[in-house]
């Protein structure tokens, strides 16, 4: 954030941002949690100095000629100084080696093209060569329709890198904030072995307008927010924000192979 004086966009209050910034970007007056860009995550959750870049190179193109998609691709390009939506890469978290993508919503509304769609699915599969967990922070508004058919193909590939992932026995940590829709939940968001999430997030597939004229039944209220989730059993856990790097860390220590016996089984170490 560059503003001195940003608002909550939930209940509109100015904060300045100094405050803001040690309050962890949550509204002191109404709670919300509000949008951060990727560099702040890492900066917030990763140990110091650790965060190594994977796939810097890798951009988007326009594959099917869609109007005006390549003049917004370079203006999210020049807004956010990045190549693309998502920024992954290795990192250490409380001492613990992981694999580490993280969303923008600046670009393009963390849309899921071609690009975003390959550099999680190489991710894990450095993971799956190198023994790692993965954690994915997921902000985003469903996939990169300016690329049709070839947006929607990467919710199958992330899919199948994470069955690679679970086949080799590693695990795959998300955490999903406001706002996680479209076909990004329907695949890798929702696909984490321990699905973690923000507060008051939007959390869904279709909006709920769609919703309603396909099953015809009215919907209660805030049922796409991540309280909702958690209570009905879609989420594992409800983490604030400053409390989520220690989460993860606890979650990679208790996933961590040094955690277990050399001669550990599912019997157990008299079976």
């Amino acid at each position: 954030m560059s503003q001195l004086f940003p608002k909550c966009s939930r209940c509109q209050t100015t904060h300045f941002i100094a405050f803001l910034k040690h309050a962890n970007y949550v509204c002191s007056k109404c709670g919300f949690h509000l949008r951060l860009d990727a560099p702040t995550r890492i900066k917030m959750i990763c140990d110091k100095k650790t965060f190594s870049q994977f796939d810097t190179h890798m951009k988007s193109i326009d594959p099917l000629d869609f109007p005006k998609y390549k003049q917004k691709n370079l203006e999210s390009v020049e807004k956010t100084n990045q190549a693309e939506a998502i920024l992954t890469g290795l990192c250490k978290i409380k001492g613990f080696s992981t694999t580490f993508g993280v969303m923008d919503p600046r670009f393009m509304m963390a849309s899921m093209g071609s690009v975003v769609g390959e550099k999680i699915t190489r991710m894990l599969e450095y993971s799956c060569n190198h023994d790692l967990p993965a954690i994915i922070i997921v902000s985003s508004g469903g996939a990169r329709m300016q690329e049709g058919i070839f947006s929607l193909m990467q919710m199958a590939k992330t899919s199948a890198a994470i069955k690679r992932l679970n086949h080799k026995q590693l695990p795959l940590f998300t955490v999903l904030a406001d706002p996680t829709t479209g076909g990004v939940t329907a695949s890798f968001a929702m696909l984490g072995n321990v699905i973690l999430a923000e507060n008051d997030a939007l959390i869904g597939f279709a909006g709920p307008r769609v919703i309603e004229q396909t099953i015809g039944q009215s919907l209660p209220q805030g049922f796409q927010k991540s309280e909702f989730l958690e209570e009905h059993g879609m989420l594992d856990m409800l983490v604030e924000r400053k409390q989520l790097r220690n989460t993860l860390g606890t979650l990679l220590k208790l996933h961590s192979k040094r955690a277990y016996p050399r001669n550990f089984s599912q019997k157990g170490e008299d079976g």
